[in-house]
């Protein structure tokens, strides 16, 4: 087991870190929604390519900072300042912002910038306006087109199109709540995140179109102080029930007509990740049956909308999960990139469109996370990946004709990668346990010697300390598995005391807590609680997400079951640290972390002494369909599954204090499953607390995160220190 110290932000020595020396961080700092969190942020540097040659962004001001070839310059070339964009605009530019400056063309000295209702094209030679028009503020799910200068956008649940010219076209009218257009469908499931998707020139706009008119309406208020509340409503399809319909259009702003895809009945069907061939004259989606245990490449004719043919087919007896769309060659128009977990881990391959023939690209017991972009001359992907540790992301260089991969970076931490133009240069945003962010412009052709261009080693600078955390790996409960965890230390640590620990649990698939970022990657609230003198133990068990298919999908049709028993293990580790009070022993999640927390203290109710269980799911036959089937199946294809894994015939096991936490207008957790377990608990004459947010979400926003964790650290103070 490999531990690894971070060193205390105060150069001070151990001699004199004592508790009369720390200076303590309060919730009001450390969480982003408090007003002190901000005041103690390094500054973070903006950057931006204009083709291969980078630019820092600041408020007032623009300027190069290193050149095509990836060399920094020996000091910023202003290109231009918002003084200069102000003495052009029409109202003097009130509010004007040069931070989200973007590049359309980086062979033109042009910029695209937002200011007020206005979005513009400045010229900063020629020092003028050559494009603006009307943003829409008041709409909703928009999204800009740099190449066509186009917005979509939605309002009144109906989808709007305003073109480059100023034209505004409304491309539906039927809309409403029952049916509403250009809007993420399918819960947020499959990788989608938004409901249009220009074409490569933004000439054309594809989009969903819900019907959700058949889906049970959850029922939602809303609160108000000076008079009754209102009904707000959620359509929420649950697990067996009816769920909505969705199509593709497909509109065409000069013809002002929509040609909708011949996809056949959309009953019980997922239709994912749309993409379009260079040429758009080809779309594609990856469709889903409802059992989702198939996934289909499917194409489409644009001009007709006629169904050409399956590309690919792919089955698992568990699931299929096709997050990521296909991604065309950049120099080559007849071959895309498809991602998929066939071979157990998530991988790229190489689709041959002309041929009809799939090649393995990567390879290997590691997943690939992202696809960062292309270095068109090298004809290489570039990508981030676990392959140097499952709790690292390290980007690679992957040659499209042989497969090798190049690492790009130093092969520790963690890299976020944002490619020049033409993908020879990308900058490299990292992390690693003793140092906050560090930012170098990097080469993507072969690992080189890096530009650093901002290293900050201490997120507080020096003014604050931070605790000792480890890392390292326990056993599943397979006995095989290694699970990887973080372990925080109380501030002013003595290894001859006794300290009450708090075990932190997500457990679900799509989440991975423990990464070798900063500190890491502990959560705000593990310093907090580290600072009043707790133990805070964190780890990711099976089930969770980054570890390849059959480490999430042991869970499959039973969840929680394996998801305990490799927490459990993480407890008897506990158990064996002398400085670890196994009489108090806490546990805290939220959402599934929620449904694990509630689950322990009533599955173990002698191990832990307190709970806090936030917005939890109490029994998956409540919970959504595209989620809770993918991991369960139907209610009635699972019985026994849903019965074993329900958390209300275990009301009657509480015995510790068990708080459950909840925002009362939670669309994502319903409080149908809170509720429930509450009237259980009183049958079984068992006595949990409930605290309540009015009309907050499945996630407290603002000053009330801070709230909720001053919430939940007093819960814990109360009961279990």
């Amino acid at each position: 087991m490999k531990a690894i110290r971070i060193l205390a932000l105060f150069l001070l020595s151990a001699i004199t870190m004592t508790a009369q020396t720390h200076k303590e961080l309060t919730l009001d700092q450390l969480m982003w929604g408090g007003t002190g969190y901000w005041q103690l942020q390094p500054e973070y540097l903006r950057t931006a390519f204009w083709g291969d040659r980078l630019a820092r962004l600041e408020v007032e001001s623009v300027s190069l900072i290193a050149d095509e070839k990836g060399r920094a310059l020996a000091k910023p070339q202003p290109l231009f300042t918002a003084a200069d964009v102000r003495a052009v605009l029409p109202d003097g530019g009130k509010g004007l912002n040069l931070l989200y400056a973007s590049f359309p063309d980086g062979s033109k000295s042009q910029v695209l910038l937002v200011c007020g209702k206005q979005r513009f094209l400045y010229d900063w030679t020629k020092r003028e306006i050559l494009w603006s028009a009307e943003r829409a503020l008041d709409a909703q799910n928009s999204e800009f087109c740099e190449q066509s200068l186009s917005e979509a956008f939605t309002k009144d649940w109906n989808l709007y199109l305003r073109t480059a010219d100023g034209q505004l076209h409304q491309v539906s009218h039927d809309g409403s709540r029952q049916v509403p257009y250009g809007t993420s469908v399918h819960r947020d499931e499959f990788g989608i995140t938004k409901g249009t998707f220009f074409s490569p020139t933004g000439k054309l706009l594809a989009f969903y179109r819900m019907d959700q008119s058949m889906v049970a309406d959850y029922p939602l208020v809303t609160i108000y102080q000076d008079t009754i509340a209102a009904p707000a409503p959620e359509k929420y399809p649950m697990a067996g029930q009816t769920s909505h319909k969705v199509t593709v259009g497909i509109f065409n702003p000069q013809t002002e007509r929509t040609v909708w895809l011949d996809a056949g009945d959309p009953t019980d069907r997922y239709f994912s990740n749309i993409s379009w061939a260079p040429d758009e004259k080809t779309i594609y989606m990856i469709e889903l049956p409802r059992t989702q245990d198939k996934a289909e490449l499917v194409s489409y004719d644009v001009e007709t909308g006629r169904r050409i043919g399956v590309l690919y087919t792919e089955r698992n007896t568990k699931y299929v999960h096709p997050v990521n769309p296909i991604t065309f060659l950049p120099w080559d128009e007849t071959k895309f990139i498809y991602q998929s977990e066939r071979d157990g881990y998530n991988h790229l391959y190489l689709f041959d469109t002309k041929q009809g023939e799939l090649r393995q690209l990567t390879k290997g017991d590691f997943v690939v996370l992202e696809l960062c972009g292309f270095n068109k001359k090298e004809k290489s992907v570039i990508i981030r990946s676990t392959e140097c540790s499952p709790v690292r992301n390290n980007l690679f260089a992957v040659n499209i004709e042989t497969g090798k991969r190049t690492l790009l970076d130093d092969g520790e931490g963690i890299h976020y990668a944002t490619l020049s133009s033409s993908g020879a240069l990308f900058v490299d945003n990292s992390s690693k346990p003793s140092t906050f962010r560090t930012v170098c412009l990097r080469a993507t052709a072969k690992k080189s010697s890096p530009v650093v261009l901002q290293d900050v080693k201490n997120q507080w600078g020096d003014r604050y300390e931070a605790p000792t955390i480890e890392n390292g790996t326990l056993k599943a409960a397979d006995g095989t598995t290694d699970l990887y965890y973080r372990l925080v230390k109380p501030f002013d640590f003595d290894p001859t005391k006794k300290y009450p620990t708090v075990v932190y649990v997500y457990g679900g698939p799509g989440i991975r807590n423990v990464e070798e970022g900063w500190l890491w990657r502990a959560r705000p609230w593990e310093l907090y609680m580290a600072q009043k003198g707790y133990v805070v133990f964190v780890m990711d068990n099976r089930g969770s997400s980054d570890r390849g298919f059959a480490f999430e999908s042991a869970t499959f049709r039973h969840l929680g079951d394996e998801e305990m028993r490799d927490q459990l293990c993480g407890v008897n580790y506990l158990r064996t640290l002398p400085y670890v009070d196994a009489d108090r022993l806490g546990v805290h999640g939220w959402s599934f972390g929620g449904f694990m927390t509630t689950n322990l203290m009533c599955t173990y109710p002698d191990v832990f002494k307190v709970g806090v269980a936030g917005g939890p799911v109490i029994d998956w036959r409540f919970y959504e369909v595209m989620y809770g089937e993918r991991y369960m199946d139907t209610p009635q294809e699972n019985p026994d599954g849903y019965a074993q894994s329900s958390l209300l015939p275990k009301a009657k096991n509480l015995k510790g204090r068990l708080q459950i936490i909840l925002g009362y207008n939670d669309p994502t957790c319903v409080p149908q499953h809170t509720l429930s377990f509450m009237r259980a608990c009183i049958d079984a004459g068992t006595q949990p607390d409930l605290f309540t947010y009015p009309g907050g979400g499945h996630n407290m926003m603002g000053t009330d995160m801070v709230h909720l964790h001053e919430r939940i650290t007093r819960y814990f103070e109360d009961y279990l220190k």
